[in-house]
């Protein structure tokens, strides 16, 4: 008698993973992201030790070349201070990925409760809790995060942004970089809210839900423990996509004068000194406008596929 060949199971996210490395642009975004992750993290300390060179470092005036164009020495050039645009790249990449991933974080932390909650509750709690995100989502956002970082920044920053910064070393420069990464969470999170509660409406009258209401697990056991664990794929790609989102938010804000300030940089910063001199030295606009317009389509490509990934509707085998 022939014995019959064991097929072995395989888990959602593995299934997921192996659908998602088929996706040649998901691959690309992920290879990307990686090497950026890795450059802005080790980068700034390589370049300080082997040339000397920093984000806010001007020459003296013996060594000074400002606006000097790509070379072995600059690779990037350098900018009107005579700064190395490549240091400030780095260390711009620094902030803008921070700003993207704490700020997403910090959405996540508030989307995610707030979404759920309201799901699991239903009935008036949940109308009540979604007509305030509709009001909310009635204001244009980047209207109130202007509002957030005119009213508290600068010396009016919040004692708990300020004691945060002051753990990281840093003064009023970092102040403005943490008040802004809690600026943009707060009104990051109202499409997560939804996406969750959507999740968690379709969720809770399952038979797990059910089972564990029976054992007695408390409303907000159910809500964390096993409703929760259950929508992370919605969750994740949407916190993958949300990331380029918030970066570019960064981006328009600095170019305003409303985000990083001096002496710190960030690519979005870096874009707004770089087009006053688009005509004459064009290198201070292209290398931080190129760096932070692939790391956005890369997100973006890992983000959607990510999406096809753990969509059970899009398999093909």
């Amino acid at each position: 008698m022939q014995e019959k060949e064991i097929v072995k199971g395989t888990s959602l996210w593995k299934d997921a993973w192996k659908r998602l490395l088929k996706n040649k642009l998901a691959v690309f975004g992920m290879i990307v992201i990686a090497f950026m992750i890795v450059a802005v993290s080790i980068g700034p300390a390589i370049i300080k030790w082997t040339t000397g060179y920093t984000y806010d470092y001007i020459p003296s005036d013996s060594d000074l070349i400002r606006s000097f164009p790509p070379s072995l020495k600059h690779p990037m050039g350098t900018d009107d201070a005579g700064r190395d645009i490549l240091a400030r790249v780095l260390q711009g990449g620094r902030v803008s990925l921070m700003v993207g991933i704490i700020s997403t974080l910090v959405s996540l932390v508030i989307g995610v409760s707030y979404g759920a909650i309201a799901g699991y509750l239903g009935g008036a709690i949940d109308n009540v809790m979604m007509r305030i995100v509709d009001i909310i989502y009635s204001i244009p956002y980047i209207l109130i995060v202007i509002v957030l970082l005119s009213v508290f920044g600068g010396p009016n920053t919040p004692n708990f942004i300020k004691a945060t910064a002051n753990i990281f070393g840093g003064g009023q420069g970092l102040s403005q970089i943490f008040m802004l990464f809690f600026a943009l969470g707060l009104v990051s999170w109202l499409t997560m809210a939804r996406v969750v509660r959507g999740q968690i409406l379709s969720l809770k009258n399952q038979d797990f839900v059910m089972a564990a209401r029976a054992t007695g697990v408390s409303t907000f056991g159910i809500i964390f423990k096993h409703l929760v664990p259950n929508a992370l794929g919605p969750v994740i790609v949407y916190a993958t996509l949300t990331i380029p989102s918030v970066m570019l938010s960064e981006a328009f804000l600095s170019f305003l004068g409303l985000g990083v300030q001096a002496p710190y940089a960030s690519w979005g910063s870096m874009v707004a000194d770089g087009i006053k001199n688009i005509s004459i030295y064009p290198w201070q606009l292209i290398f931080p406008g190129v760096t932070m317009a692939l790391t956005l389509f890369s997100l973006n490509f890992l983000g959607d596929g990510l999406r096809d990934a753990l969509d059970p509707q899009t398999r093909k085998f």
